[in-house]
């Protein structure tokens, strides 16, 4: 039993049944169910890596600044180990079952983020890859087609069932128990992945319930995110590109700013609280900046009878 004492009052923490009482906490807070297995993850990987050690405040400390200052760590990975090792932490601190939080003031570092670049060439040969005459070929080619033309979140799209799809107002509804962000938003879809999705429900079985998921498996039964990572895999080896469900989301919030959206209504239909994740979505490509400095570059109203060169030549 992993146990850390209080310096204040010398009493033993039950680390595992504190972890257990703040998941309920989050769950009342109504968080998701992955979210919550998020934070789970997390503080037991740490808890479970320095469990030996945990016997004062002083050593949580300590073990604490070795994990996250581990050489070689992305930022990314030290920032999802922070935040939630730091919310854990102050909600301890609120149940004073320790005095302090040894990581309360740090703060996150800089991620540039992945930048998600896919050619359209690959994406066409993409959605050409899954056999359409099987159901879960035209599973698969509904489920790319939906994230590239509206960016939604795998869980979300997972999670659909038929009376979210409304193809006569040409939308789907993500209702708040199954959005991230507890945030209900409708998203609008192009005809093609509406024709693709009533193909799909066309061929289900008359004996599956209307609340069977629009992307399941043969059995009519929920498809978990990492079934769908392991069909994109599979696309990837045969594209020799590799391309996982999230990168679906990046190329579509990628194409969707190219194309002249705003960043709010690029916010809002990623489902982002506010616009520092849909900035990192956005990672404008060096090809995107060119174009855009040929467009705005003022040298034209300097030197106005010249003309720009393609290739710089000898």
């Amino acid at each position: 039993m992993v146990r850390v004492t209080k310096i204040k009052k010398n009493k033993a923490v039950d680390w595992k049944e504190a972890l257990k009482q703040f998941l309920f906490w989050k769950k009342a807070q109504g968080v998701s169910e992955q979210t919550q297995k998020d934070y789970e993850q997390h503080v037991k990987l740490f808890f479970k890596r320095y469990s030996n050690s945990l016997e004062t405040v002083e050593y949580l400390k300590n073990n604490l600044f070795e994990y996250l200052g581990q050489e070689g760590i992305k930022p990314c990975t030290y920032n999802n180990r922070l935040v939630y090792l730091r919310t854990f932490l102050n909600w301890c601190v609120e149940q004073e079952l320790i005095d302090t939080n040894p990581v309360k003031s740090l703060k996150k570092r800089k991620d540039e983020g992945r930048v998600v670049n896919i050619d359209q060439e690959v994406l066409i040969k993409l959605l050409s890859l899954p056999n359409r005459d099987t159901f879960v070929g035209l599973r698969d080619y509904a489920l790319i087609l939906l994230t590239l033309d509206t960016g939604i979140r795998p869980k979300e799209a997972l999670s659909l069932i038929i009376p979210d799809f409304n193809a006569h107002s040409q939308e789907i509804y993500i209702t708040s128990e199954k959005a991230k962000t507890r945030v209900s938003r409708t998203l609008p879809i192009s005809m093609p992945t509406i024709k693709a999705i009533q193909q799909l429900i066309h061929v289900r079985p008359d004996s599956w319930s209307v609340h069977a998921p629009v992307f399941c498996t043969l059995e009519g039964k929920a498809l978990n995110r990492h079934t769908w990572g392991d069909r994109m895999e599979r696309y990837s080896k045969e594209l020799g590109v590799h391309i996982r469900p999230y990168d679906l989301r990046h190329t579509f919030a990628l194409e969707y700013i190219r194309n002249g959206a705003n960043a709010l209504i690029l916010q809002k239909t990623l489902g982002h609280s506010d616009l520092t994740m849909t900035k990192r979505y956005v990672a404008l490509t060096n090809n995107d900046l060119k174009d855009e400095h040929t467009k705005a570059s003022p040298i034209g109203k300097f030197l106005p009878e010249t003309k720009r060169i393609g290739k710089v030549g000898k």
